[in-house]
């Protein structure tokens, strides 16, 4: 399992840093030509856009693993630690629950926007909403790799330092 997770987060990691070049290259090179030339890219601030929603929904589950989102302990620190383990447990399955009702939630968006087309770039709107199933699909993935260690001990994954380490396979 441990390799697996590593090439998942690799994976994960690289479209992310993917998304965001992407984006940046697209967003400087119409800034740069519309003060230039005075000429602007018609379809950049579009993909720019949906990039950066997909870039939100496969980025989630990133956080996920390292505690980033938004949590409220107080109630939970005043419990006992059987109490704790029985509330973190509970916690894991709404969130399972949760990710799995927005999947289909998703794909449901995705059956009714595929006639739909973008604006600028005329590409069906499923391919956008793909991102909602994706990034839930990958939540699930992400929490599933963390549950024991959330489950046991309220401790999420630290994050890698190193990235030659996660290529390599070397711990």
């Amino acid at each position: 399992m441990n390799r697996f997770e590593r090439y998942f987060l690799t994976a994960n990691k690289w479209a992310l840093v993917l998304l965001l070049s992407a984006m940046a290259v697209i967003v400087f090179a119409n800034v740069s030509l519309r003060y230039l030339t005075n000429f602007s890219i018609t379809w950049a601030e579009e993909v720019a856009r949906y990039l950066m929603v997909w870039m939100t929904f496969i980025g989630a589950g990133m956080a996920l693993r390292t505690g980033g989102h938004v949590a409220i302990g107080n109630f939970q620190e005043m419990l006992g630690a059987n109490a704790q383990r029985a509330l973190r447990i509970l916690i894991l399955c709404l969130l399972l629950a949760f990710f799995a009702i927005m999947i289909w939630m998703g794909k449901d968006y995705m059956d009714r926007m595929r006639f739909q087309v973008t604006p600028a770039t005329r590409v069906s709107f499923s391919y956008i909403y793909a991102a909602m199933p994706i990034g839930f699909g990958l939540l699930i993935v992400h929490l599933l790799l963390i549950a024991r260690n959330f489950v046991l001990e309220n401790r999420f994954a630290e994050i890698e330092a190193d990235s030659a380490t996660i290529a390599t396979g070397r711990e």
